[in-house]
């Protein structure tokens, strides 16, 4: 088997790489710099440019499937101009990807693509599985549903489709985690807003081994990528502080001064999803970081172990 993946060289990107070499599963990969592009037996870079619908067609060559990831943080200043750059980033990814497909004779039978839980509505009470018809009322949720309407055009091709609609990742090495952890670590950390909105998350390595069930199994329609435990977030920065080993003393932060802050991309931490693992659970994939203090705690256990090593190294040399 061999797979094309947009968005490879990211975080969630290279998770899923690194478990698809494990299995001996081939992984060619788009990228829109030059300098990323490697050529290996097992692992091949391919130029495209979505913003002008470019795209080296030697990708496809022995692809069985496409996992797609491509698109702009959403996790920055909502300005105008990088509201516009995160919309149009996935959209003009799939674009691109979906002209080129049209001219092939090939076998590419299934397309996996990232989604959000963002697309539910904001609630603390309700907990959402992927057959929740409302979508949420602000611009993660405008974004998700656009996004997942781009992804269903592939169906036209004759192609399954799968789309993982993904929480908050848990690494060390980027996304939500090490902003999140931040403000503990300098002993200025606080539950936001309320504290009670409920946030779904998972771990990478979860997440990676989630994407590749999905590949190995030839599953499409709706997965909500996320722990069997979601938390609140006073459970989360509690966890959080336990981990780092650091107080909490200050009080929660007003959701007044998060938005003085952030403006409208507070928005991301103030909203409360409770997301449901059951369908991808009854599927038969199995977690091994279902709990979030264990999930945590594996994350900083190993880091420090990496950092313990690294002295030794140092030592050494």
């Amino acid at each position: 088997m061999k797979v094309l993946i947009t968005g490879a060289t990211g975080l969630i990107g290279g998770a899923i790489v690194k478990v698809l070499q494990s299995k001996g599963i081939a992984v060619n990969y788009l990228t829109t710099q030059k300098r990323k592009i490697e050529q290996s037996e097992d692992y091949r870079g391919f130029y495209w440019n979505p913003s002008k619908g470019e795209l080296d067609m030697a990708c496809f060559d022995g692809v069985d499937a496409i996992i797609n990831l491509a698109g702009a943080s959403i996790a920055k200043r909502w300005t105008p101009i990088h509201k516009k750059k995160v919309l149009s980033s996935r959209i003009n990814s799939l674009q691109t990807l979906y002209r080129a497909m049209e001219k092939l004779d090939s076998s590419i039978g299934l397309l996996i693509s990232a989604s959000a839980i963002g697309i539910y509505p904001d609630s603390l009470s309700k907990f959402y599985d992927e057959q929740e018809p409302q979508v949420d009322d602000s611009f993660v949720g405008e974004v998700a549903q656009k996004w997942e309407a781009e992804v269903d055009t592939f169906k036209n091709l004759g192609v399954n489709v799968s789309k993982i609609r993904i929480g908050i990742v848990l690494s060390d090495q980027g996304g939500a985690l090490p902003q999140m952890a931040l403000p503990v670590k300098k002993y200025v950390g606080a539950p936001l807003g309320s504290g009670e909105q409920w946030q779904s998350w998972i771990h990478i390595e979860d997440l990676a081994q989630l994407f590749v069930f999905i590949l190995e199994n030839d599953l499409d329609g709706v997965y909500n990528g996320v722990a069997p435990n979601p938390v609140t977030n006073a459970k989360m920065t509690k966890e959080l502080a336990r981990n780092l080993d650091r107080p909490l003393w200050l009080p929660h932060v007003p959701k007044f001064v998060l938005k003085m802050l952030l403006g409208k991309m507070s928005y991301l931490l103030l909203a409360s999803q409770r997301v449901s693992s059951k369908k991808i659970e009854n599927e038969g994939f199995s977690f091994q970081h279902p709990n979030i203090c264990l999930a945590l705690q594996h994350i900083y256990a190993e880091k420090d172990e990496n950092a313990s090593v690294d002295s030794v190294s140092e030592e050494l040399v």
